[in-house]
């Protein structure tokens, strides 16, 4: 694009020698007007539909109106398949999908749609769908249901079952459902709040709708083989599938908040990360991005990985472990251990790339560098400063909940870390020369 190689000219000829990456993006109408509509309502599925409906009832409070039914489960079935996810916009899970297991409640969905029609409205939960505007009708002696806009805040477990079916579900299943109607933002939140019950609710999944998730998700999505959830759990795949490349939400946010100094509320409190504003502020900000976060959970897996070897290693034979080898493996073992050391290793980053970091949520190895490819980078700075490790033990003591045992026991291992750079400096100047400042 012309605007960012100009860009990239003028940074070039004015500051010569700095590492600044520019990326253009070109916007169209059609994404500024989704863009648009993502911050002004959760519903972005936004046609109007009309269908049969027996008759229902319509209650109203005072900042909104409802009108409960039965709906087909083939107006579900159809819509799902045009619209797929996009149909749970304000919702806080996407559909889960479902495996052969009489447990599985999405399975128990699709059997009951296709084995027991009849019977389907008594046995299901039934559906909360958000809607602009609602209106019945009557013509020619049957009822008409019309609606804008349709956002389906509890039941996408049920519409992605349905919409899941090898084939159009017969015209006698019909699902429980109540279309609601309200202006109040407020409102909204706590109706999404409040109305899942069917899979466990967990704190990211609060977080899912949040725009700096959106854009993490977005941002991580175009890393090579890398996946993220944004706190936000399913899609609109029917099969349960194995996802080797996604970046655990819960994972993430500990590795962000071991490579930002906190490892007790890494270790300790996970969840309150996603529940506590203050927490969560900390790690998911204006200043965090899809590569950083790459390289903060790179550094945490390749600690990980470094403790897996050594255990692989110990249980091959009797007296296999060098004694060094034995004091990092019981150094390990400790509760917080691999959390701990991360943070450690993260506060050395300006000994390992001999640079002033200002922001080290600036830290990444770029847009193009897989997790994978991270955590090989970081492998090699783990493996040389690993020793040190035994300098730790002292924040361990009784589990890892003091940060003032924390801050002093990283401090003893930053000094260390500093007397053996000259020794290390080929692998510490490799590993700079990967680290891209954003």
């Amino acid at each position: 694009m012309t605007v960012e190689a100009t860009a990239n000219s003028a940074i070039h000829t004015y500051f010569s020698g700095k590492r600044i990456a520019i990326k253009g993006l070109e916007v169209g109408r059609k994404k500024l007007e989704e863009w648009y509509t993502e911050t002004q309502s959760p519903i972005f599925v936004n046609d109007q539909f009309m269908f049969t409906i027996p008759q229902g009832y319509e209650i109203a409070g005072p900042e909104w109106k409802a009108d409960v039914m039965a709906i087909p489960a083939r107006f579900l079935y159809r819509q799902y398949k045009k619209y797929k996810a996009k149909l749970f916009s304000a919702n806080v899970r996407d559909y889960l999908g479902s495996r052969l297991s009489d447990s599985n409640i999405n399975n128990g969905i699709k059997k009951s749609a296709e084995n027991d029609a009849d019977n389907f409205w008594v046995f299901n939960n039934g559906l909360t769908i958000l809607v602009n505007s609602y209106a019945l009708e009557t013509k020619s002696k049957k009822n008409y249901l019309k609606i804008q806009g349709i956002s389906i805040v509890n039941g996408a477990q049920t519409t992605g079952a349905i919409g899941s079916l090898s084939r159009l579900p017969s015209d006698t299943v019909s699902v429980p459902a109540r279309f609601v109607q309200t202006d109040n933002q407020n409102l909204v939140h706590s109706i999404i709040q409040f109305n899942n019950s069917q899979n466990k609710i967990t704190a990211s999944d609060f977080r899912s709708t949040d725009k700096i998730q959106k854009k993490l998700k977005d941002q991580i999505s175009k890393i090579p083989d890398a996946e993220y959830e944004g706190g936000r759990r399913g899609g609109y795949s029917d099969a349960i599938r194995r996802r080797p490349k996604l970046l655990p939400s819960y994972t993430v946010a500990q590795a962000l908040a071991s490579f930002h100094g906190d490892p007790v509320i890494a270790y300790n409190q996970k969840a309150n990360i996603w529940a506590d504003d203050r927490l969560y502020s900390k790690c998911f900000n204006d200043d965090t991005k899809g590569a950083h976060i790459v390289c903060a959970y790179a550094l945490l897996r390749a600690v990980e990985e470094k403790k897996l070897s050594l255990v692989n290693k110990s249980k091959k034979s009797e007296g296999s472990l060098t004694t060094t080898e034995e004091q990092q493996l019981q150094f390990f073992r400790k509760r917080g251990s691999t959390y701990l050391l991360a943070s450690a290793m993260a506060s050395c980053l300006e000994t390992f790339i001999s640079r002033k970091i200002p922001n080290r949520f600036r830290i990444s190895f770029g847009d193009n560098t897989s997790p994978k490819k991270a955590q090989d980078y970081w492998t090699s700075i783990v493996n040389i400063n690993v020793p040190l490790c035994t300098q730790l033990e002292d924040a361990l003591t009784d589990g890892l909940k003091s940060m003032e045992r924390v801050n002093k026991a990283i401090q003893t291992f930053q000094s260390l870390v500093q007397v053996t750079v000259e020794a290390n400096r080929q692998i510490y100047n490799d590993f700079s020369s990967k680290v891209v400042m954003l």
